[in-house]
């Protein structure tokens, strides 16, 4: 992650502050913002909005260009330490329903991405759970839960974010035929398309979708209509979607015509919504 410079030379690690994530949301729908919209809609000064793009172009999320700014939807995905940080509490509700969803004493993978992460630390409670995963964060996130059965694939260590990907993960995969499924995706298009960057990690997430009795796609919002290079599948190939927000009307239609339900993460002390 590319970290911003206090006065001084200090660096610190960011996340998005809420406007920024207001932000990235609009740039997302209509591709790109303006400087001069951003400070009418948040009633700030033009200052504070170029400061809010430089360091969302910094981050990888946003792409500048003079007056504003563009999604930054290309062939690479945003930096491991960056995904983290987007949308931090949107995924740490995900991850927290979908245990809640998980019941005890069954099998489960968990494959590469933050929002799967947030589920594995929501799962430390568990009981007699036996997780496959080919993310060594899972793994170490799991570690030390003595009454929780962890068997890490054995492949191609992507050193970016711990993913193991590559064909000897997708053969080890194979053997087994598993409870559940706890997938992310890099985006989902308006088709219901299953999107992702890296073709060896495409597929071993589709090998885990074969090797699961139920598949639960974990995505917070800013994923909806996110552009990557390779195909994973379609949403119809998944039982649940778990998420921050409805998706918007197209995809919600998707979803409703292939019997995928969709459950909606709240904080705490509202009601859990279908």
């Amino acid at each position: 992650m590319k970290q911003a410079m206090r006065p001084g030379g200090k660096r610190h690690m960011q996340a998005l502050s809420p406007r920024q994530t207001e932000i990235v949301k609009v740039a997302r729908g209509a591709g790109r913002v303006a400087v001069d919209d951003l400070v009418e809609r948040f009633e700030v000064t033009p200052q504070t909005i170029r400061k809010d793009l430089n360091e969302l172009c910094d981050l990888g999320v946003l792409q500048r260009f003079h007056g504003g700014a563009m999604f930054a939807a290309g062939v690479a995905n945003v930096g491991y330490e960056s995904r983290r940080n987007i949308s931090s509490e949107a995924k740490r509700l995900i991850g927290a329903r979908t245990a809640e969803l998980i019941p005890n004493n069954c099998s489960l993978f968990i494959n590469i991405g933050t929002t799967a992460e947030e589920v594995a630390r929501a799962l430390g409670n568990h009981q007699g759970l036996m997780v496959i995963t080919n993310n060594l964060n899972v793994a170490q996130l799991l570690r030390g839960h003595g009454h929780i059965e962890v068997i890490v694939a054995g492949g191609v260590l992507r050193h970016s974010d711990g993913g193991i990907v590559g064909e000897a993960a997708v053969e080890f995969i194979r053997q087994f035929k598993v409870d559940s499924a706890v997938m992310g995706v890099s985006g989902i298009d308006t088709d219901g398309s299953l999107l992702d960057y890296d073709f060896r990690e495409v597929s071993v997430s589709r090998a885990i979708m074969v090797a699961s009795r139920r598949s639960i796609l974990v995505a917070d919002a800013m994923k909806f209509s996110r552009s990557a290079p390779v195909r994973i599948g379609h949403i119809a190939d998944v039982d649940l979607l778990v998420t921050d927000e409805p998706p918007e009307a197209e995809l919600a239609r998707v979803c409703a015509e292939n019997n995928v339900a969709v459950e909606l993460a709240v904080g705490a002390g509202e009601e859990h919504k279908g």
